[in-house]
């Protein structure tokens, strides 16, 4: 059955951890396309490979008599979230599917997790690619073939280490609340994830990881796929980027429609809509041509699904991630729906909270929800490089704890830069990575450390509570001031505090603290110093033996019960909680 002509090419990312074989994978898949497709039929895209129905067969014999009506898959040549994050249509991923890599002999990672949650968010269906089977020791190269294939000529005990191995990985997803197993034991594509081993390195299980995205397509995506050819063209921004001799160019991935050179199209730029006429539409030479010297073949027009270079002029703030359409009849309308579309990125902004930037509106969206997830508040969330005017912005947000921004592969302008390098600038904090888990982590580390130094110095700036004893035979003068060696009982023992008596009768002030004639600041329970107290004679106001408290103020009482009792050791709680006592003996609602 030949491909429906009204059906678009589905359109396939690919996601998963650094160095788990995104890239090579997708290498291979194009590699052995080329190979399967004797007339080279394969077309190169500008971020998008199309591998046709005719070379998935080809690579796959079983696949040969099964009614397919779909022309082939378009995998996006960007692995990574980037990719799929910065691809919108409709308010959702652009990509119909997903690979997601996982190497089997590492299992998941931090940004396997981050993957499924996007996929997951976006609802796309995705198969799992279980990569590097050839690396398990003892495994037996079968060249190309399909798992199950090479799986039988392996021996026990490489067997059982790959069904160890996959079961891992059903675990790991099973946490996550997805069902899944190996490819051949599903049988029904929409409850369960299907996993497939595969080795980028031999080809072997390429074949089987190619037919259930194809299985995939034809049974779930029918209506999804269905376009209007002869409409005006309908894509989203892949990149902007400057080209040699081309100026700013836009790389877009058309998903229904036509674009043709003299079109006009609108875009989402940083300050509104961009309306400008396509000067010329540019796409790399078909995979066996790819070697000659001019990198680009010029086309006149291109149909979905496709990706391409636009030339046209006036592109330097067009938004990566905003819809593009060509304009036909009321621009107005046109304008209002790119609008919409920008206003319904998925951010949950709060009153308070930090400032995020972001190079794709894709990304943004990916960064809040992981933001959210780990209940870190953001106020504003912006596409587009870091400016002086973000960093003013953000210095104005009332609480001090919140004087930070966050930048996720987007480049920070030089007016903005000069002034951060200043080592006297503290106002704003600025976090850079191009990982969102790396980004949330360095951000969450710094914020803690905050928290620690505020804890520690709110510690030095509260009277603490403390418990003593008058020792017996250490009594080194009697007044003005009384010298007497006491032991620490509980809590933390400071100079420059009242003393009272266990009645609560304050009987003089605590000067200074010695141990072994060297000055100290503080004593812990369990510690025997030498104390000088004034306003007090031995033997008249106080006498060895007596137990003593420190006098905390009402309102330093009120910090420690409220802010601060989860970070007091036991002793110290039970020495306050002695005092506190005390004091609502006579006033109930003392420190209250």
């Amino acid at each position: 059955m030949a491909a429906d002509p009204k059906i678009r090419t589905p359109i396939v990312c690919v996601m998963g951890h650094v160095d788990h074989g995104k890239t090579s994978l997708l290498d291979r898949i194009r590699g052995s396309s080329v190979v399967a497709s004797e007339a080279g039929a394969i077309t190169q895209h500008i971020g998008a490979t199309i591998v046709p129905i005719e070379a998935i067969r080809t690579m796959s014999g079983s696949m040969e008599k099964i009614p397919i009506n779909i022309p082939g898959l378009l995998f996006i040549d960007t692995p990574g979230h980037h990719a799929f994050t910065t691809l919108r249509a409709r308010g959702g991923a652009l990509a119909d599917m997903a690979i997601l890599v996982v190497d089997i002999n590492q299992g998941f990672q931090p940004q396997t997790v981050e993957a499924l949650q996007i996929l997951r968010n976006c609802k796309t269906p995705f198969v799992i690619a279980a990569t590097k089977i050839d690396r398990l020791h003892g495994w037996r190269i079968n060249k190309d073939e399909s798992f199950l294939s090479t799986f039988a000529k392996q021996n026990e005990r490489v067997k059982t280490e790959i069904e160890t191995k996959t079961y891992e990985i059903v675990g790991n997803l099973s946490d996550l609340g997805f069902s899944a197993d190996r490819f051949d034991r599903v049988s029904d594509f929409r409850r369960n994830l299907a996993i497939v081993p595969v080795s980028a390195h031999t080809g072997e299980g390429i074949a089987d990881l190619l037919m259930v995205m194809i299985g995939l397509a034809q049974r779930y995506l029918g209506e999804e796929l269905k376009l209007s050819a002869e409409g005006p063209g309908v894509g989203t921004v892949l990149e902007v980027k400057e080209e040699r001799g081309l100026g700013v160019t836009l790389d877009v991935i058309l998903y229904d429609g036509t674009l043709s050179v003299g079109d006009e199209i609108a875009m989402a730029s940083q300050d509104d809509i961009v309306v400008t006429k396509v000067r010329s539409l540019l796409k790399p030479h078909p995979m066996k041509e790819i070697l000659v010297e001019d990198k680009f073949e010029h086309v006149k027009s291109v149909v979905a699904a496709a990706g391409i270079k636009v030339s046209a002029p006036g592109l330097e703030k067009v938004i990566a991630g905003s819809p593009l359409f060509v304009v036909r009849g009321n621009l107005d309308e046109l304008a209002a729906r790119i609008r919409k579309e920008m206003r319904e990125i998925h951010v949950n902004l709060a009153e308070e909270g930090i400032v995020i930037k972001a190079d794709t509106i894709g990304a943004l969206e990916a960064l809040c929800k992981e933001l959210e997830a780990k209940d870190i508040k953001v106020m504003r969330a912006q596409v587009g490089p870091v400016s002086r005017h973000d960093l003013i912005d953000t210095e104005t947000i009332k609480n001090p704890a919140f004087h930070v921004l966050l930048s996720f592969n987007t480049p920070i302008l030089p007016d903005a830069a000069e002034i951060i390098k200043d080592p006297l600038y503290t106002q704003v904090k600025v976090f850079s990575a191009q990982v969102i888990y790396q980004l949330i982590d360095q951000y969450v580390a710094w914020r803690d450390e905050q928290k620690r130094i505020a804890e520690k110095a709110q510690f030095e700036h509260v009277m603490m509570p403390a418990k003593i004893r008058l020792l017996p035979d250490c009594v080194f003068r009697q007044s003005n001031p009384a010298v007497v060696g006491v032991r620490v009982l509980g809590g933390k023992l400071r100079g420059d505090v009242d003393l009272v008596k266990l009645d609560g009768k304050k009987v003089g002030h605590l000067k200074s603290m010695q141990i072994r004639q060297e000055t100290i600041r503080e004593a812990d329970a369990g510690l025997e110093v030498a104390i000088s107290i004034e306003g007090a004679t031995i033997g008249r106001q106080l006498n060895v033996g007596d137990d003593l408290l420190v006098d905390l103020p009402e309102r330093h009482v009120k910090v420690l019960e409220r802010e601060m009792l989860k970070n007091l050791n036991i002793s110290t709680q039970e020495v306050l909680a002695e005092f506190v006592a005390i004091r609502r003996k006579a006033e109930p609602f003392w420190g209250k």
